[in-house]
C-alpha cells in the first residue's frame, strides 16, 4: 500500500519542480510577434510505453511525415513513470490508462489531462495459469496477484476484487513492471497477473496463461493524453501539442481501418511476435472522443475507488485536472 508519508514526499517535489519551472522554457522564443508561432523552433518530449507504441504507431501511420517541430522520445515501461516524467518537466506529454491520472492527482503532480480516447476491454485481464485451481474471481482471496502500482491493471483489480464482495487487502499484492510480472506468472512466484495489452496477449500466448476476467463489466474503456502543467504554459509547446493530438487522432483512424497493417508494423517495431501483436490490436481498437462530462465523471469513479480502498490518502477532484482546450479536434457529444 501506498503510505501517506510517500505521498506528502510526492507532493514536494511536484510542488518544488512547479514552483523551479518557469512557463518559458526557451520554446516561447518561437513565438513571432504577431502572435504566431515558428513551430520549427518547438521541440516536443514525449513520453512512450510499450503497451501503447505510439512512436511506432505514429511511424506506421504517416503521422510523423512533415512533422513541422522536434520531437525526443523517452521510453518508459508503464504509464505512472511517465507521469513522474512529466511531473518534473523532462517530458511534456505522455499516453496512459485511467489509473496513473488518480495517483499523480493525489501527489499534487503538475499534469493535466487533455484528450481522451476508448480502447476495447478484451485486453485488460487478469491472468492465471493454465492449470490454476483459480476459475472464478472469489478464488483470488489470500492468492498473490502480480500488478503495476498505479496503473490501469491496479484499478481493474480493484474493481474485479470489489464487484465478487473482495477488498483489497484479502490478496497479497506484488507490485511488478509487466517484464518482472509475466516471469513471476511463469515461474509460479505468484498465483495471477493483472495486465493490460500486448503484455496480456504475451502472457496467453509465451507462458500458456489463460484469462481468468477481462475488463468487460468492471471498468471503462479510457486512456488518456496526459500534458505537463509547464507545456501548457507555453503557447509554443501547446500549439505543438495541438497538432501532435491531431496526428494521433488520425493515426488512431488508420488503425481502426487497417489493423493488420498495424500488427504487422507493431510487431517489427515493438519485438513481439506476429501473432502477440495481432491479437492486442485487434482488441483494442481505439475511438477518440472529447473530455466531456461523462469522461470526467468515469476517471472521478477511478478516483473515488483508489479513495474509497485507501490506496490513494484523501480524496481527489478530476475537474481539477482536466484541460478541455483540444476538445475541438474531436466531434461533439454531450
Amino acid at each position: 500500500m501506498i503510505t501517506r508519508k510517500l505521498f506528502a514526499a510526492l507532493a514536494l517535489t511536484a510542488a518544488l519542480a512547479t514552483a523551479a519551472c518557469s512557463s518559458n522554457d526557451g520554446s516561447d522564443a518561437a513565438v513571432r510577434t504577431d502572435g504566431s508561432v515558428d513551430l520549427s523552433k518547438v521541440t516536443l518530449n514525449l513520453g512512450d510505453q510499450k503497451g501503447t507504441g505510439l512512436q511506432a504507431l505514429l511511424q506506421a501511420s504517416g503521422e510523423l511525415k512533415d512533422v513541422p517541430y522536434h520531437i525526443n522520445w523517452s521510453q518508459y515501461t508503464s504509464g505512472p513513470p511517465i507521469l513522474e516524467a512529466i511531473n518534473s518537466g523532462a517530458v511534456d506529454f505522455g499516453a496512459v490508462g485511467n489509473a496513473p491520472p488518480v495517483f499523480a492527482a493525489a501527489a499534487h503532480s503538475a499534469i493535466k489531462i487533455v484528450t481522451g480516447y476508448a480502447q476495447g476491454l478484451g485486453g485488460q485481464d487478469i491472468l492465471v495459469p493454465k492449470d490454476s485451481a483459480i476459475h472464478t474471481p472469489a478464488d483470488l482471496r489470500g492468492k498473490k496477484i502480480a500488478v503495476a502500482k498505479g496503473s490501469s491493471a491496479h484499478y481493474h483489480l480493484l474493481e474485479v476484487l470489489a464487484k465478487n464482495n473482495l477488498k483489497f487487502g484479502d490478496v497479497q499484492a506484488e507490485y511488478l513492471q509487466p517484464a518482472d510480472a509475466l516471469a513471476a506468472l511463469s515461474t509460479g512466484r505468484v498465483d495471477a497477473w493483472a495486465i493490460w495489452d500486448p503484455y496480456s496477449a504475451q502472457g496467453q500466448q509465451q507462458a500458456g496463461a489463460r484469462i481468468l476476467v477481462d475488463g468487460n463489466g468492471y471498468v471503462g474503456p479510457d486512456s488518456y493524453g496526459v500534458a505537463g502543467t509547464k507545456a501548457l504554459a507555453s503557447k509554443a509547446k501547446t500549439a505543438a501539442l495541438h497538432d501532435l493530438m491531431q496526428r494521433i487522432s488520425k493515426a488512431h483512424g488508420w488503425v481502426d481501418a487497417d489493423p493488420d497493417q498495424w500488427a504487422q508494423t507493431y510487431a517489427q517495431t515493438s519485438g513481439l511476435p506476429p501473432s502477440v501483436a495481432t491479437v492486442a490490436v485487434k482488441r483494442d481498437l481505439y475511438t477518440d472522443h472529447p473530455l466531456n462530462a461523462a469522461s470526467i465523471a468515469s476517471e472521478q469513479q477511478v478516483a473515488d475507488a483508489f479513495a474509497g480502498a485507501g490506496l490513494i490518502p484523501g480524496k481527489v477532484t478530476i475537474s481539477d485536472y482536466v484541460d478541455t482546450r483540444f476538445n475541438d479536434l474531436f466531434p461533439t457529444t454531450p
